[in-house]
C-alpha cells in the first residue's frame, strides 16, 4: 500500500477535530483498519466516508460506541441487501426481455 492511499491519524484528526482515541476505538471494534509504516498510523482514504458517518453518528446523535458497531453492520447488511435487490432486477429483466 502505498502512503499517497493514507492519511495519518493525527492529520485526519486535527483536520476533523476529533480526539485520536476516537479512531483506536473504531479499530477496536474493527469498524476499521489502522495502518502502521514507519512507526505512523494511518487510515485508508478509502474509509474516509465511513469514518465520516461514524463520526456523525457518534458525535452528532451521541450514539455510544457499542451502538455504533451495531448500527454500522445493520446498515453495511441494508446495503449488501440492496445491491442484491438490483442485482436481482437486472437479471429478471434480461429474462423478461427473452
Amino acid at each position: 500500500m502505498e502512503i499517497g492511499d493514507l492519511i495519518s491519524i493525527t492529520t485526519f484528526c486535527s483536520h476533523y477535530n476529533v480526539p485520536a482515541t476516537f479512531i483506536d476505538d473504531l479499530q477496536d471494534y474493527e469498524l476499521i483498519e489502522i495502518v502502521v509504516s514507519d512507526s505512523i498510523n494511518y487510515i485508508k482514504t478509502t474509509q474516509i466516508n465511513e469514518v465520516e458517518k461514524m463520526m456523525r453518528l457518534h458525535f452528532d446523535l451521541n450514539i455510544n460506541l457499542e451502538g455504533l458497531d451495531a448500527v454500522y453492520n445493520l446498515l453495511q447488511r441494508v446495503e449488501s441487501m440492496q445491491n442484491e435487490i438490483i442485482t436481482l432486477n437486472n437479471k429478471l429483466r434480461l429474462y423478461e426481455d427473452l
